[in-house]
This record gives structure tokens, C-alpha cells and sequence, in this order.
């Protein structure tokens, strides 16, 4: 039987590039929809499902993504409310390369340096942020969970979209710095900091990181220029900036796409697994 993967997109258009990756990955046939609602996943998945038996439906899996990671994760949890009995197929989630790109880095971090028990700071706290201070928090490390600077950044739609609140209700320490001079001092101590900002917004200025002498690895998170850390490269691979080795976004792009693949391939070896940030994780780890 074909492999068959229904993509479930909560943008109005599916996205091209999921798209690509699954045929690259090796998916026989692709359905795509977009401008998925919560209330239409049900039939959808299970319209899918009775088409084959028990034991045919390690063939069919949900991906689920789009740029919006809250309406990404409710489509996640009605693909499963639509599972019973033997009808489950598996389903994973990765709306705007969240998972995919923390997990990727974190593992990467990993492989290369030990994490249990270093402070780490993110400046940023969108989606990608958040799943990368999950993961650390889980390795041991103590995290902060930073704002960036009114001074640097005055995007009001970006501050609404509540992530320090998201984090504080997860339990995670936040910071909110008012500008440059108080940013210092909460990277200070710190030896792992992440730049987790928007697209072509510069969190780290040169004048703030290069200052402070208990970084030991930095990682940025953007691609777009201006990058997120000031006087750094894209495809920098741990290579060393003033004694502060850096992992850029092209350095993980790379990686992550592997990993992307290998998840898609992951989820027709059985009919029964769920790859949300922690699932995604462990096949990083697997490729670090």
C-alpha cells in the first residue's frame, strides 16, 4: 500500500515547503488542506482511517503544521480525540519548524558540550524559544526566558502574543529587560545563550555580548538579516567570536532538515506515535 500523509495546515494556503520535505522523505501520496478549523479535523482523519484496516494503518499519518503554533497544537489534540479502539494513525506537529528547529539545536548543543547544570538565558520567547527551553530545562540546565529590550524592539503585535506570560505559566524564570544595560545583567553568569528573537530582529548586539565573559556558546535562531546576535555569521558551525564559540542558523538549518525527514519517515513505522517537541527530541538526538 501507498504511504499516505495528510497534511493539515491552519493557513490559508498549505505550506510548500512541509510539502517538499514529505516527498522528499519519501510519501507515496500527499493531501493537503488548508485553513484547517479544530471542528473539521475529526472527519478528516477519520474519513482517512476507515479506508484500511488495523493492521494496513501504519500507511496513513497527520502532519500537522502551519505558521500559528496555538491553533497548530488544538489541531493536534483534535487529531487525536478523533482516535478508539484500534484506529489511530500516527501524527506529528511542527507549525512554523518549532519543534524541529529546537530540538535539532538543542541536540546539537548536546552532542557538543555538557548541559546538566549551566545557566542558560534565551532572549525571545516565540514558539521556537520556548520548545528550546523546554528541552534544556529537561537536560538540567537553569533557564531564563528573556524579553527583548523595549529599547531594541517595540513590535506591540510580537509583545501581545504573550510568550513571557506562556513561559511564567509553564513554570520558567523570566527577565524583562528595559534595555541594553539591564540585558547584560541578566546574561551575566551565564555560559549558553540563545537568540531566539522575530525574523530580522537583532537581540545581541556585539556591544552586550562580547562584554560578558561567562558566555561560552551562543546560538541564533535567525537567518533573516539583520541576525540575531550582531557580528556573527549564518553558517558559523561553533566557530569561535572572541572566545565565545557560535552556532548559526545555517549551521542548523541543515541538521534540522535532516531531522525533518527522518521524522516524516518515523511515522509510518507504526500507527501509534504522537511527535510533538519531546518525540521530535529523541530522532534529533539519534542524528546529532
Amino acid at each position: 500500500m501507498k504511504k499516505i500523509l495528510i497534511q493539515l495546515d491552519t493557513d490559508a494556503h498549505p505550506s510548500t515547503f512541509d510539502a517538499i520535505v514529505a516527498h522528499d522523505a519519501g510519501v507515496d501520496e500527499l493531501l493537503r488542506y488548508g485553513g484547517i478549523e479544530p471542528d473539521a479535523v475529526r472527519g478528516l482523519v477519520q474519513s482517512a482511517f476507515f479506508t484500511r484496516g488495523p493492521d494496513d494503518l501504519s500507511t496513513l499519518a497527520v502532519w500537522v503544521g502551519g505558521s500559528s503554533v496555538g491553533e497548530g497544537e488544538e489541531v493536534l489534540r483534535e487529531v487525536e480525540k478523533a482516535f478508539f479502539g484500534p484506529f489511530r494513525v500516527s501524527a506529528m506537529l511542527d507549525s512554523n519548524g518549532c519543534n524541529t528547529t529546537a530540538a535539532t539545536t538543542v541536540a546539537r548543543l548536546a552532542r557538543e558540550i555538557d548541559l546538566n547544570g549551566r545557566r542558560v538565558v534565551i532572549v525571545g520567547a516565540g514558539a521556537v524559544g520556548l520548545r528550546a527551553a523546554k528541552l534544556l530545562i529537561d537536560e538540567g540546565c537553569d533557564v531564563t526566558v528573556s524579553g527583548i529590550p523595549a529599547a531594541r524592539f517595540r513590535d506591540r503585535a510580537y509583545r501581545r502574543a504573550g510568550g513571557l506570560t506562556v513561559a511564567k505559566e509553564r513554570g520558567m524564570d523570566i527577565a524583562e529587560p528595559a534595555d541594553d544595560e539591564e540585558l547584560k545583567q541578566v546574561l551575566d553568569g551565564a555560559s549558553l545563550v540563545l537568540a531566539a528573537g522575530p525574523a530580522g530582529v537583532e537581540v545581541l548586539p556585539e556591544a552586550v555580548w562580547r562584554t560578558i565573559d561567562s558566555i561560552e556558546v551562543m546560538a541564533d535562531f535567525n537567518a533573516a538579516e539583520p541576525l540575531g546576535i550582531e557580528g556573527t555569521d549564518a553558517q558559523d558551525d561553533l566557530e569561535e567570536h572572541d572566545g565565545k564559540r557560535v552556532l548559526g542558523a545555517l549551521a542548523i538549518g541543515g541538521p534540522k532538515m535532516k531531522v525533518h525527514k527522518a521524522c516524516v519517515r518515523r511515522l509510518f513505522e507504526s500507527n501509534d506515535a504522537i511527535l510533538d517537541v519531546d518525540g521530535i527530541y529523541e530522532i534529533a538526538k539519534e542524528l546529532a
